[in-house]
């Protein structure tokens, strides 16, 4: 496969080496008329899309992945096999599991457990465990100690089900300490790995499982700000690494 791929129009070189993914192609462009400075579309097919720009100097890029890892599976393989993107900071929302997590509060996804099986088509002997990239969790976590914003770091779960049939299915989940439950993680972690490339999801709280917490789609966009900076930051922080 070369350039432009099945889904992004591209050129070489279109794409910085750090790119933000948020599920909604909307929210890719929030960000990048928001906070990117001279912000450039480079791919718009089916409507997903793709800006580059600067972030305090430092060259950034927005793609959408859609809902669910088939999809971010499909848009970062080819950002990273392809356009040479080194890192992919997925910054999304995600329901809370634990008690003392609370609606707005940011999760930095050590780790992905997952109900998907995705990690088949690999063709592993045993179950393989997707871990975000050491270096840009560090980088986050040192960026939003700097500017005060305080983040948990735990396992997330990446599940394939939105809708699930009973009441206590994230049960287990919770009983083992994983912090929040999200969509598209695991697959990213594990195309990262496969490629030799780093991966983070940053992620907002945006509803309990267990508490009445919510947020509403206006309140969503304006919380997500803080996450969307720290993400930035953190690109533009990897710029020289």
């Amino acid at each position: 496969m070369s350039v432009p791929t099945p889904h992004n129009v591209a050129r070489p070189g279109d794409f910085a080496k750090t790119v933000l993914m948020p599920g909604d192609p909307k929210r890719s462009q929030f960000i990048a008329e928001n906070f990117l400075e001279s912000p450039r579309l480079v791919n718009d097919v089916r409507g997903v899309r793709g800006y580059t720009g600067y972030w305090k100097g430092a060259p950034v890029s927005v793609m959408a992945s859609g809902m669910g890892i088939p999809s971010i599976g499909i848009y970062s393989w080819e950002l990273f096999s392809e356009y040479g993107v080194e890192n992919i900071l997925r910054v999304g929302s995600a329901g809370a599991l634990q008690e003392d997590l609370h609606v707005r509060d940011i999760v930095l996804g050590l780790g992905a457990c997952t109900d998907s099986n995705y990690a088949h088509h690999f063709g592993l002997p045993g179950t393989f465990a997707p871990v975000a990239d050491y270096t840009l969790l560090r980088a986050a976590a040192a960026c939003a100690e700097a500017s005060g914003k305080a983040v948990r770091v735990g396992n997330l779960l990446s599940s394939d089900n939105f809708y699930n049939a009973g009441a206590d299915s994230h049960d287990g989940w919770k009983q083992m300490g994983v912090l929040a439950v999200e969509m598209e993680a695991a697959g990213l972690y594990m195309n990262a790995a496969r490629l030799g490339k780093r991966a983070l999801a940053i992620c907002t709280i945006s509803d309990h499982i267990y508490l009445p917490e919510n947020l509403s789609a206006e309140a969503r966009q304006s919380s997500f700000r803080e996450m969307m900076e720290l993400a930035l930051d953190t690109a533009a922080y990897m710029d020289g690494v």
